[in-house]
């Protein structure tokens, strides 16, 4: 056995993307980092070893989907991959080499595969000084000291090894009177899944099954306990085991009874199911896994437990980090022996049942004290191994959270370095700086915008040479987007629920709506419409706040008629331009609102799914409305409000369509300042989830050929260039420093949208 040492000063253990992200962070703020992961790729549970989708907060929220290195990578992949990303079985190797080629480019960053952490060393009861590595396959030993560990193992090895308290299996409802909690406590957790992809042959394919797959016979055990076949070309996430056997210590053996099953359901389908058995017989299995994805194991407690409670009332924490929008997604522990699949496809996706009320949340903040240990002052966590509840880890769970927990860990610990202090000993000054640096990397916080002092463009004005104004949309209206339109709706969507559309407020005066509306009982009917503030588009509550203005409004018998109101509101009512009204239709299932034929960005629409409780209409996109006057809420400014998405407001400058480009838009200070890095965020892979984005897919809203310009000695001198981009965040250190009192930034062609737009500029001295 060949023995060698190594130290750094951040040992990230585990490389799904929960370590990845904290991998990488941390060296991005110039800490030597080490990232040991036992699989030989990188990505955990989204690699194409096991082929879980990344799933995360834009699945139920509009605009929601996460920012930060875990977009950067989704970003890659989408542009450089020929396959469709649908549903879990579809990972290729592309993704691998995109999260291997990020690994190994990153600067400070060293990348151990195929390694194993078998020990964990103290030289004090709280502090680990080093752990133990095996690298198999090549007969090696390493002892790798550190200053600082990330347990992002899944599994909370380090945690264990190290003395940790940790938590297994289901709370009861006693202990913190948690509604998805079961009544007593148990050690039931949620199970393992392996996936499988088919190919079809164009030619019928023959499927025997070994003698040792089970054997299905019974079209209940799918059809009437909620396990779908929504795509026969892939696996299914309802291919699950857990209990009766341990998640970890069984892990072999629950991979051989998933490989059964999964040959048994492959056999159903293509023998004997009768609806499928003949669209599958030109299907052929071209793959099957062999690693379990697990949901749930270990949960080692840290400084804060956070439970349901949490991000059900969307508490706002003094150190957020991160933010998860899943719902409460607990899966039926058992799985295939389960009496029924999930609840919620045991419901058949029902949208507006109580099940589906009560786990609907988010978006919502998440802190950093739950990725601090309790027990050990040196040790950060991050992934599905983090401080909460059985019942919370349903949401925190999904593995676009789980890298911004990744991110925000390294971010952390190379902070905690940086100014001498245990990484789980953090004081607020020490949060805010890990809060700004995150906002800076690209991450979103819900409740935290860009305060940086260094930042000298927050001193500056912004102007450009045109902005567009939002004047409606209707069911004709051409959608330019590119895959970033709406997807479409049944033709006929009658007012079964009360309804909303968001409307960005740029001026303080709406005189007149309209909306799109259809009534084909015969006779006239009537809608109650109001404009009712709200916080935020994600601002859900519904009933809970005075309307601004408030109309009964006369539908007569006819098919896509404008139906307009005067609601001659100002300031004096109320109206706060820089913010957003809803636009609220109550119900009535005589009448139908039409969906607009694009998405206006920034402009989204919900339902109201239970008391009190809006939720994403469709995929959030925009409802036919029109306004007067036009809405000027994409203007320069918009790029200085230290929010890079749409969010309290649009939170964007957009130029006018209609002008051609290129067009520029400008920074102008008071005095000079020296500027040395600029940085640019550009719109784009907000609005959807990354599963509805096609290959070789470039966001049309991001500028594809841009160049930044200061203004020296009486004319404008280009200080940087760039051709060919599809990044939606851009870091530019300038070969020289330059003093300045004037920047601009010229789009010189976008991916698609024929509107210039930038969402953040931020200029640094250095």
């Amino acid at each position: 056995m060949k023995m060698r040492q190594e130290a750094y000063d951040v040992v990230v253990c585990g490389g799904g993307l929960a370590g990845v992200c904290a991998a990488v962070a941390a060296a991005r703020q110039g800490a030597g980092v080490c990232i040991i992961q036992d699989r030989p790729v990188l990505g955990g549970n989204s690699s194409s070893e096991i082929r879980v989708t990344p799933h995360g907060a834009a699945q139920f929220h509009a605009y929601a989907r996460e920012t930060g290195i875990i977009s950067e990578l989704l970003i890659e992949e989408r542009a450089l991959n020929h396959e469709p990303i649908l549903e879990n079985g579809w990972t290729n190797s592309v993704w691998d080499m995109v999260l291997y080629n990020l690994a190994v480019s990153t600067p400070n960053l060293t990348l151990h595969l195929n390694s194993t952490v078998t020990e964990v060393h103290k030289d004090a009861e709280r502090h680990i000084s080093s752990v133990t590595v095996r690298v198999a396959g090549a007969e090696t030993q390493i002892a790798i000291e550190g200053r600082v560990f990330i347990d992002c193992t899944g599994d909370g090895v380090v945690a264990d090894l190290a003395g940790c308290e940790w938590r297994w299996g289901s709370e009861g409802r006693e202990e913190f009177s948690e509604p998805h909690a079961p009544l007593a406590a148990s050690g039931d957790t949620m199970g393992s899944s392996i996936h499988f992809k088919a190919k079809d042959m164009g030619r019928p394919v023959p499927f025997a099954a070994p003698d040792w797959a089970v054997r299905h016979e019974d079209p209940a055990f799918f059809y009437d306990q909620g396990r779908h076949f929504y795509d026969l070309a892939a696996g299914y996430w309802w291919i699950e085991i857990g209990i009766p056997w341990n998640t970890i210590y069984d892990n072999e053996h629950i991979r051989h009874e998933l490989t059964r099953h999964a040959l048994g359901i492959w056999d159903w389908i293509k023998n004997r199911d009768p609806l499928l058995k003949e669209k599958a017989a030109n299907y052929a299995l071209d793959w099957i896994g062999q690693v379990p994805g697990k949901r749930e194991s270990r949960r080692v407690l840290g400084r804060y437990f956070m439970t349901e409670h949490d991000p059900a009332g969307r508490t706002v924490f003094p150190d957020e980090i991160a933010y998860g929008g899943w719902f409460i997604d607990l899966h039926s522990t058992g799985g295939l022996l389960a009496p029924t699949a999930e609840p919620s496809s045991a419901e058949g996706y029902a949208e507006t049942s109580e099940y589906a009320i009560k786990s609907y949340c988010g978006p919502y903040g998440i802190p950093l004290r739950i990725l601090m240990s309790k027990d050990v002052d040196n040790l950060l966590l991050a992934g599905r191994n983090v401080s909460v509840s059985h019942a919370a880890l349903g949401t925190v769970r999904v593995m676009a959270t789980t890298a911004l927990l990744g991110q925000a860990a390294g971010t952390a610990a190379a902070v905690a370095l940086r100014r001498g202090r245990e990484a789980c000993s953090l004081d607020f000054a020490d949060i805010r700086e890990v809060q700004q640096i995150l906002l800076r990397e690209g991450c979103f916080l819900p409740n935290c915008r860009n305060e940086d002092p260094g930042d000298v463009a927050r001193s500056a004005r912004a102007r450009a040479g045109s902005s567009a104004r939002v004047h409606g949309v209707g069911p004709e209206s051409r959608d330019y987007t590119g895959g970033f339109g709406g997807t479409r709706l049944p033709d006929k969507e009658p007012l079964t629920h009360r309804r909303g559309q968001w409307i960005a407020v740029g001026t303080e005066e709406i005189r007149s709506l309209a909306v799109c509306l259809s009534n084909e009982s015969g006779t006239e009917q009537t809608v109650e419409a109001s404009l009712v503030p709200v916080d935020s588009i994600w601002d859900y509550e519904c009933g809970a706040k005075q309307p601004l203005a408030r109309q009964q409004l006369a539908v007569p018998p006819g098919r896509m008629q404008w139906v307009a109101w005067e609601a001659g509101l100002t300031a004096a009512d109320g109206l706060r331009s820089g913010g957003y009204v809803r636009l609220e239709l109550a119900a009535n299932p005589q009448v139908e609102w039409h969906k607009g034929g694009t998405v206006i960005p920034g402009h989204t629409s919900a339902y109201e799914m239970g008391p009190s409780k809006m939720r994403r209409y469709g995929d959030g996109g925009t409802l036919s409305f029109r306004i007067d006057p036009p809405q000027a809420c994409y203007e320069p400014s918009n790029v200085l409000t230290g929010i890079a998405r749409p969010y309290d407001y649009t939170n964007i400058w957009r130029s006018d369509p209609a002008g051609p480009l290129p067009q520029r838009l400008e920074l102008e200070w008071e005095t000079e300042e020296c500027i040395g890095t600029v940085e640019l965020a550009f719109p784009g892979q907000l609005f959807r989830e990354y599963h509805r984005y096609p290959p070789f897919y470039r966001d049309p809203q991001c500028p594809r050929d841009y160049s930044i310009d200061a203004w020296t000695g009486g004319g404008w001198t280009t200080v940087a260039s760039v051709k060919g981009n599809y990044q939606t965040r851009r870091r530019h250190p300038l070969s020289e420093a330059v003093k300045t009192d004037k920047l601009r930034v010229t789009v010189h062609a976008t991916n698609g949208d024929p509107s210039a737009c930038i969402a953040e500029i931020r200029c640094y001295r250095s």
